[in-house]
């Protein structure tokens, strides 16, 4: 199944789940020998395969031991600084978001709240 913005949470963890069965079992791995690879529990890796939520950690330690963890720069690739943003920031990146200004309409009068 393809992962796309209509999945669901649950069905989005499933699909992982699945994959990464598939890897192991591509590579004639038991859970028990993969989750002792990874340093996890068996259980944990139980967890993992069945779409039910596990700790971040979990995941990266058994995606480094199917060596599938260069993968997550697909999934979120480095934040390069535009060149445009280079010279506006001097080089630095940027550190916070800025609130969006409001355009105030010209029409618009200001009155107190209890006249209308």
């Amino acid at each position: 199944m393809k992962i796309t913005e209509g999945l669901t949470d649950d069905m989005v963890m499933l699909e992982l789940g699945k994959r990464i069965a598939r890897l192991r079992i591509d590579r004639n791995l038991s859970q028990s020998g993969l989750a002792q690879m990874s340093g996890i529990g068996k259980r944990t890796l139980e967890r993992l395969e069945n779409g039910t939520q596990v700790q971040t950690r979990s995941l990266i330690r058994v995606l480094r031991s199917l060596e599938q963890l260069d993968a997550l720069n697909i999934l979120l690739p480095e934040a390069d600084l535009r060149p445009m943003e280079a010279l506006s920031f001097k080089g630095k990146s940027r550190k916070r978001v800025s609130r969006s200004r409001k355009k105030s309409d010209a029409s618009e009068t200001w009155t107190w709240g209890s006249e209308t």
